[in-house]
C-alpha cells in the first residue's frame, strides 16, 4: 500500500512534482492560469454565473470580452457541480439564453448517456467513416498558423478552450490534416482540465462526421467571423492553408451499431436508482468523476475518512498535463481542511483492499471495472439530470425525444 501525505493547497504544485512527476507529460508542473481546483472555486463560479447574452455570444472567440461561454465545465467534469444544480442556477435568466444554455447542459448529459451505454465502443466511428483529408499534413496543428497558435497557447496556459475552438482543432486534426481522429481526441483529452471521454469523444465524433455523417469544415471563414483581426496578424495571411472550404467527401455509412438504437438494460447503464447497501462502510471512496462536497456518498457519511487513489497504471498510460493533476490535487487538499482525507498512489483495488467503502456510482466503464474489484459495501446513485432511457442515442435530437419533460 502506497499512502501519500496530504498537501496544503498552496503547496500542491510542488507536491505534484514530487509525488506524481513521473506520470504527467510536462517538463515542469504548470498550474492552470485561469482555474483553481476545489469546491470554493466551483461555488464562486456558480454564484457568479450569468448567461445573459449566451445565445448570441456562445460561439465567439476573440476578443475574450465578446465570449459568452460560461467556463463551468472543469467543475462539472469532476463533480464539483452537478448538472441539475447548474440547470437550476439559470432558472431566472432571459428565456432565449436560458434555453440555449440548458441545451448545452443537455448535450453534456447526452454524451454521458452515450458513453455509459457504449463505453469504449465510442473510440471507433459510430455511424460513418470520418471525413479525413486525402493528403496528410506532417504536423496536424502547425503553430505558424495564428489561429492554431492562439488556441493552443490558451490550452497550454489554462487547460481549457471554448467550444468553438475545440471544433477548430478537432476538424483541423482530421478533416484538414488527415490524422487519425482518435489519436487527436487522446491528445486533447490529456490537455483539458475538463477532459472527459464522454463529452470530448462525442464532440470529436460529430466534428469529423463519424457521429452524423457530416463533418465540420474548419476554414478561414470561421476564424474571421469568430476572431476578427486574428488572420491579419498571421504569418500565413497571404497564403492561408485553410482559405477554402475542405473538399466534400461522400458519406460512407458504417454497419449499424445496435446499441445506438436501443438499450436492453437502461437500469444497468444508469447505475443504482437507490442506495445499494451490503454492509457498513468505514470510509468514503471518491473518484475523479465526483469530487464535490455534495457527492452523495460523501454527504451521507460526514464523519468517515475520505480515500482517493491516484490510479498509477492509468495515469502512466494517459500522460495527462500536469495542470490537470494540480486541479485534482487542489480539490482534495481543500477538502482535507475540513475532514480526514487519505491519498494513495497505485492500483485502486490493491490500495483499497480490506476496506469497506461507500462510493457514488460513476457512469464510466472504468468505474464499473474497478468497482467490481473493490467491491464497495455501499453504492450511491449518480446525480443524473435525466436517468438513461432505453430509446435511441443515434443523435442528440433522437435521444432528447425520449426524455421526460423537466
Amino acid at each position: 500500500m502506497s499512502q501519500l501525505p496530504v498537501p496544503a493547497v498552496a503547496d500542491v504544485p510542488r507536491w505534484v512534482a514530487q509525488h506524481l512527476g513521473h506520470l504527467h507529460r510536462d517538463d515542469a508542473v504548470t498550474p492552470s492560469g485561469r482555474f483553481r481546483g476545489g469546491q470554493a472555486a466551483a461555488d464562486t463560479a456558480l454564484a457568479t454565473l450569468d448567461v445573459t447574452g449566451y445565445a448570441g455570444r456562445r460561439n465567439e472567440v476573440l476578443p475574450e470580452s465578446r465570449r459568452g461561454a460560461s467556463a463551468m465545465s472543469p467543475y462539472i467534469r469532476h463533480g464539483l457541480l452537478s448538472l441539475p444544480e447548474v440547470w437550476d442556477a439559470v432558472a431566472d435568466t432571459p428565456t432565449r439564453d436560458r434555453s440555449k444554455y440548458r441545451d448545452e447542459l443537455l448535450w453534456q448529459e447526452y454524451s454521458r448517456h452515450l458513453y455509459a451505454r457504449l463505453g469504449t465502443r465510442t473510440r471507433t466511428a459510430l455511424r460513418a467513416e470520418p471525413a479525413r483529408a486525402r493528403v496528410r499534413w506532417q504536423e496536424p496543428w502547425p503553430r505558424e498558423m495564428a489561429c492554431l497558435d492562439t488556441v493552443l497557447g490558451e490550452l497550454d496556459a489554462d487547460g481549457w478552450l471554448v467550444n468553438q475552438t475545440r471544433m477548430w482543432v478537432s476538424s483541423q486534426w482530421t478533416v484538414r490534416a488527415g490524422h487519425d481522429w482518435a489519436a487527436g481526441e487522446d491528445e486533447l483529452y490529456a490537455r483539458l482540465l475538463d477532459g472527459s471521454r464522454a463529452a470530448n469523444r462525442v464532440g470529436w465524433q460529430w466534428t469529423v462526421g463519424a457521429g452524423n455523417g457530416k463533418a465540420y469544415g474548419f476554414s478561414r471563414w470561421q476564424v474571421r467571423k469568430r476572431a476578427p483581426g486574428l488572420c491579419e496578424r498571421c504569418p500565413l495571411a497571404s497564403d492561408c492553408p485553410i482559405e477554402a472550404w475542405p473538399d466534400d467527401q461522400p458519406t460512407r455509412w458504417l454497419e449499424r451499431e445496435p446499441l445506438m438504437a436501443a438499450d436492453p438494460s437502461p437500469e444497468v447503464t444508469g447505475g443504482p436508482a437507490d442506495v445499494a447497501t451490503t454492509g457498513e462502510p468505514d470510509a468514503v471512496w471518491l473518484t475523479a468523476e465526483s469530487l464535490g462536497t455534495a457527492d452523495p456518498a460523501l454527504a451521507a457519511h460526514p464523519d468517515l475518512p475520505v480515500v482517493f487513489v491516484f490510479d498509477e497504471p492509468l495515469l502512466a498510460r494517459l500522460r495527462l498535463a500536469s495542470k490537470r493533476l494540480v486541479f485534482l490535487t487542489e480539490t482534495l487538499a481543500e477538502l482535507a481542511e475540513d475532514r480526514e482525507v487519505q491519498l494513495h498512489l497505485g492500483e485502486p483495488a490493491a490500495e483499497l483492499a480490506g476496506r469497506s467503502v461507500a462510493v457514488t456510482h460513476a457512469p464510466v466503464p472504468g468505474f464499473t471495472r474497478r468497482a467490481a474489484d473493490v467491491d464497495p459495501v455501499e453504492v450511491h446513485p449518480w446525480p443524473w439530470l435525466h436517468r438513461p432511457h432505453a430509446g435511441p442515442v443515434s443523435s442528440f435530437s433522437a435521444w432528447r425525444k425520449g426524455l421526460p419533460k423537466r
